[in-house]
């Protein structure tokens, strides 16, 4: 079953669970906008093919808010505002350490290894600039609840920024994690989402509750 965050005539947003793809791939699980299908053609008793638009997309083992277009002019009005970045993103992480400032920038050169499906701190002649800020916004008892703000959106970049200063997210081995999360999830969570209505042309804040585990539950 769906989280559904938001839905209206144009775009439906989800809470999306850690685990479940977002985009059908070569694994050939089902993807999360084949749930969102499903979920609409069941509601407004749809016979035929249902239109849903993938706007952004998140890594398989993170969780939060994916937005979806339910029309073509939603999806490409949505599509131009994320390519102008005028969508404001706001992760939460725990992570094994604590970052060498309260709160900072972060700007690197980031290069994707398409075989290992892994990206790395480069330089910048075969990198792209990647920039985020972080914010500490608490101590856990053996991690650190951190507010992130990516201002670009690279492959992996949070997950590989936060490693490249020791901030490693909880349970992501790829990045150097001491060990893995039980159900393969990684702490990152996709909190909030904020911009323009397509259509409407209001400002529109979505925010998402992290999955239930005690380490979670902790930054609440």
């Amino acid at each position: 079953m769906i989280e559904v965050l938001y839905e209206d005539n144009h775009l439906i947003a989800v809470n999306k669970k850690s685990g479940v793809i977002v985009q059908g791939d070569k694994t050939r699980d089902i993807p999360l906008s084949d749930f969102v299908k499903e979920y609409i053609k069941k509601k407004y008793k749809k016979s035929g093919n249902v239109f849903l638009g993938i706007i952004h997309r998140l890594d398989r083992p993170t969780s939060g808010i994916v937005l979806f277009a339910r029309t073509s002019k939603a999806l490409s009005r949505m599509n131009e505002q994320f390519r102008k970045k005028e969508v404001q993103k706001t992760y939460w992480a725990v992570v094994e350490n604590s970052p060498p400032k309260k709160k900072g920038t972060l700007e690197n050169y980031l290069y994707k290894n398409q075989k290992q499906n892994k990206s790395y701190v480069s330089k910048v002649s075969n990198g792209k600039h990647s920039i985020l800020e972080y914010k500490l916004l608490g101590k856990l008892n053996n991690y650190y609840h951190l507010e992130i703000q990516p201002k670009t959106g690279r492959h992996h970049q949070i997950r590989v920024q936060l490693s490249q200063i020791g901030c490693i997210i909880k349970g992501d081995l790829k990045y150097g994690a001491k060990r893995s999360n039980k159900d393969a999830s990684i702490h990152l969570l996709a909190q909030k989402l904020e911009f323009i209505h397509p259509v409407k042309k209001e400002k529109i804040v979505l925010q998402a509750n992290p999955p239930k585990d005690v380490v979670w539950d902790a930054c609440q």
